[in-house]
C-alpha cells in the first residue's frame, strides 16, 4: 500500500512505551496523519511506581510522555510544565504531569477521562490510549530460572545483566482496552517500537486481544529496532534477535517491515556506551520477510537514539 490514501489522513497507530513512542510521535506529528499512541501499563518505577502504590492508579509516566509529544505547538510552556520534575522535598522525583494526571483521575473517577482532560489542556493532536485498564504487573524468567518481579527490576537489573531473559509474563490477566483494539483494526500503519524490548514493547503483546487485533488489521505492520543494546534486556542482541523475540509474542508472518539503523555513531560515543556494556545493534542474519529497511536513522549529536525526522520519513513512505 504505497502512496498516501487520497481524501483522508492515513491512520497511524504507535504501540510501545517510554522514550521510543515519544520519538516516533515527535517525528510523525509534522505529517498530515491521524496519530494514536497505545501505551504499555507495565511501568512501576520512579514517580510512577510511587503513585501506583499510594493511589492505586494506572501508571501515568509513559502516557504523560505521549501526551507531551502530541501537544499543540502553540504553547510549549504547558509541555515543559507537564515534564517538570521536582528535585527536592517530599515531591522530589515526581513530575508535575504525573501528579496532575493522578489528580485528574481522582476528580473524574476514570483514568481515561483524566487523559482526555489532560489532552484538552495540552491541545493534543491525536489520541493516547492505555493498552489495558486492568492492573498490569510484569515479571521475567531468566535463563538460569530466576524470576524477576516488577518492570523496574527488569529495566534496572540488580541481577547479572548479562543473563538473558527466557520469557516475560503478567502476574494476572490483562484484557485489551476496547479503544486500543478499535484503533489497531482501523489503522493504515501499525508501528511497534523503538523502545525497551521486554519492558516497553512486549508487555503490550501480553495483553489479551492485542496480538489478535494486530494480525486481523489490514494495516502495514512495522517493527522499529533499537539503535543500541541494553544490559539486562538485550545484551549483545542483533536486529535478528530483536525480531525473533518479538515474533515469539506476536507470531511469525505478521510483520511487513523491520526498520534497522545501520549508521555507526562516532567512535567516541560508542566507547562511552561500550563502557556501560552497550553496543550498536547490528543487522545480523535478518530474514527476507519481513522486508528489512536499513539506513541512517540516528541523531548526529547527544544520545545515540533515532532521529525523529529521519525515522518519520521512512515510516510515512510505507503508507
Amino acid at each position: 500500500m504505497f502512496g498516501m490514501p487520497q481524501n483522508k489522513n492515513p491512520k497511524i497507530v504507535v504501540i510501545g512505551g517510554g522514550t521510543g513512542v515519544f520519538t516516533v510521535l515527535s517525528g510523525l506529528r509534522k505529517y498530515p496523519v491521524d496519530l494514536t499512541a497505545i501505551i504499555s501499563m507495565a511501568d512501576d518505577g520512579g514517580s510512577t511506581g510511587v503513585l501506583r502504590e499510594e493511589f492505586g492508579i494506572l501508571p501515568p509516566g509513559d502516557v504523560r510522555r505521549a501526551l507531551v509529544a502530541l501537544a499543540g505547538a502553540d504553547d510549549r510552556m504547558l509541555s515543559d510544565l507537564f515534564n517538570y520534575r521536582f528535585e527536592q522535598g517530599k515531591l522530589g522525583g515526581h513530575s508535575f504531569g504525573n501528579l496532575m494526571l493522578t489528580a485528574l483521575e481522582r476528580i473524574t473517577g476514570s483514568f481515561e477521562e483524566a487523559l482526555e482532560e489532560a489532552g484538552r489542556i495540552l491541545n493534543v493532536q491525536g489520541q493516547v490510549i492505555p493498552v489495558t485498564l486492568d492492573n498490569m504487573r510484569l515479571s521475567a524468567e531468566l535463563e538460569n530460572g530466576q524470576i524477576i518481579k516488577g518492570e523496574v527490576n527488569i529495566d534496572i537489573p540488580k541481577h547479572d545483566p548479562r543473563l538473558k531473559i527466557k520469557k516475560v509474563f503478567l502476574d494476572s490477566r490483562a484484557r485489551a482496552n476496547k479503544r486500543a483494539i478499535e484503533a489497531i483494526i482501523s489503522a493504515d500503519l501499525v508501528i511497534l517500537g523503538p523502545g525497551d524490548l521486554f519492558t516497553s514493547i512486549v508487555p503490550n503483546l501480553l495483553v489479551e486481544g492485542i496480538p489478535g487485533a494486530i494480525k486481523k488489521s489490514k494495516a502495514e505492520k512495522v517493527f522499529v529496532v533499537n539503535t543500541m543494546t541494553k544490559p539486562g534486556e538485550t545484551f549483545e542482541f542483533t536486529a535478528s534477535d530483536f525480531l525473533t523475540t518479538l515474533e515469539k509474542y506476536l507470531g511469525r508472518g505478521v510483520l511487513d517491515y523491520v526498520v534497522v539503523n545501520n549508521k555507526k555513531p562516532a567512535s567516541v560515543r560508542l566507547k562511552e556506551y561500550e563502557a556501560e556494556g552497550k553496543k550498536m545493534v547490528e543487522a545480523g542474519n535478518l530474514p527476507r520477510k519481513p522486508t528489512p529497511i536499513l539506513g541512517d536513522l540516528i541523531r548526529t549529536s547527544g544520545f545515540v537514539r533515532h532521529d525523529p525526522e529521519k525515522l518519520a520519513k521512512v515510516l510515512v513512505s510505507l503508507l
